[in-house]
């Protein structure tokens, strides 16, 4: 019993910080509209959260920059745990 008890608790933790992740980017999202892009959440684990940039931002020579300089920035200084943010494809 105990075991379940703190997967569950994990789950909600990570619950909580993945729809704070999704509020920052929200934020975000226009901008990168702006340009035909977008941004999924996949997942956050261990302070790190994994995105996945889709329309324009996926193919960008920029995408980087977007990712570490914009989005990284963001979700470290607006969110306590998140460590990094790496793309999945």
């Amino acid at each position: 019993m105990i075991i379940i008890k703190e997967r569950l608790e994990r789950s909600e933790c990570n619950m909580d910080i993945m729809d704070q992740v999704q509020e920052v980017l929200d934020k975000l999202r226009p901008y990168l509209q702006r340009d035909g892009g977008d941004v999924q959440l996949v997942d956050v684990e261990d302070g790190i959260v994994k995105l996945r940039l889709m329309g324009a931002c996926g193919s960008c020579p920029s995408s980087t920059i977007t990712l570490k300089a914009g989005i990284e920035r963001a979700l470290v200084e607006e969110i306590p745990g998140i460590k990094e943010v790496q793309q999945v494809f």
